[in-house]
């Protein structure tokens, strides 16, 4: 075959594949609305999607939601007078801070169109390193899953995460925290046709979320008759929803902005389900580690850095919002100073498979 026939076959078997989809389309229940229908055709010629990698699904019941997570004690240890080189001694020497972050979540750590790694934390975990190191380029970033964060910590392969993470009673046994960055807001979002006006219409649905987190346990409490989808990355929850694999996803308000901002097939229902602080997470006792960056946040929120860093991501799709305030623990309060060479994490290995910033 030549090279100039094969497009044309090409084109003609598309058009037989649409051919074949077009009769189905008044067969059945009308089919959830889709902002191109072009795509949503060749999806049905080419029959079952498979799912997200290591996305699942659950029943709901199957799982009793853990019991109802009293927020953690938000107190933190302040700032003091420290210089870096005393606070976190083993990052200074390695030179870089590793930080464990999304890619994939719009406007909290995505890469833009010219392929930067940006978004809220991603931007603040460069001013962490600004404050080390007088370079806000002085990191470099692991991709991390919502269900790896603290295990990462564990394993000394990231010195902080920036991710997303709730500070709760359960998760202040394993890690320590720095003062908050955000406080988010438990929402749903689904597709303008769903007929989904809120968890009381969940019964039966599909609802997506990031295996591993608050999200997850909401859902299990709140909609105990749904079926979830687990996915590893709150971007795959886009991907489901777009291939018609969810009905609905349950995520904190920043979270349904970003993915809101990215398909306007969608739309935010209901009321706020829950309120809840996301903060640094640091190994657990390493008020070193705590304390620097709690130093930057009080920077940030003094010097105006927070509300720019909030106006160009999330304030461009939420209401205006002012940084939490910090709640920083008295002198007998804090946790004991971890062992010498605290502040170490990784230490001088190889960055590893993610690139730094």
């Amino acid at each position: 075959m030549s090279t100039r026939t094969r497009p044309r076959r090409r084109r003609r078997i598309l058009a037989a594949a649409l051919a074949a989809a077009l009769p189905l389309a008044g067969c059945g229940p009308a089919a959830p609305l889709v902002e191109d229908p072009y795509t949503r055709l060749i999806a049905e010629a080419q029959g079952d999607v498979p799912l997200p990698p290591g996305a699942r699904y659950d029943s709901a019941a199957d799982a009793p939601a853990r019991p109802a997570e009293t927020p953690g004690d938000a107190a933190t240890p302040p700032p003091d007078a420290a210089e870096p080189a005393e606070r976190v001694p083993g990052i200074v020497a390695r030179g870089r801070i590793i930080i464990g972050v999304d890619s994939s979540l719009n406007l909290l750590g995505y890469r833009d169109g010219a392929g930067r790694l940006t978004g809220f934390e991603v931007e603040l975990a460069r001013e962490v390193a600004r404050d080390i190191f007088g370079d806000p380029d002085a990191v470099d970033f692991r991709y991390v899953d919502s269900a790896e964060r603290i295990r990462m910590l564990a394993e000394g392969r990231v010195d902080a995460v920036i991710r997303t993470m709730t500070v709760t009673g359960e998760r202040t046994r394993r890690v320590s925290f720095s003062a908050p960055y955000l406080t988010a807001a438990a929402g749903l979002l689904t597709t303008r046709s769903s007929g989904i006006a809120g968890v009381g219409d969940l019964a039966g649905r599909r609802v997506c979320v990031a295996g591993g987190t608050t999200s997850e346990d909401t859902a299990r409490e709140l909609a105990p008759e749904s079926t979830l989808l687990l996915v590893a990355n709150w971007g795959d929850c886009l991907v489901a929803l777009q291939q018609h694999q969810a009905d609905a996803l349950l995520a904190d308000d920043f979270i349904l902005a970003g993915i809101r901002a990215q398909d306007p097939g969608t739309v935010i229902v209901g009321e706020r389900l829950s309120t809840e602080d996301y903060a640094v997470a640091v190994p657990l006792g390493d008020t070193g580690l705590q304390r620097q960056i709690n130093a930057t946040l009080e920077r940030i929120r003094r010097d105006g850095t927070w509300r720019r860093l909030y106006d160009e991501s999330l304030g461009r799709y939420l209401d205006p919002a002012d940084p939490p305030a910090p709640r920083y623990a008295e002198p007998e309060e804090e946790a004991p100073e971890a062992p010498a060479g605290d502040g170490a994490g990784p230490g001088g290995d190889d960055p590893g498979e993610e690139e730094g910033a």
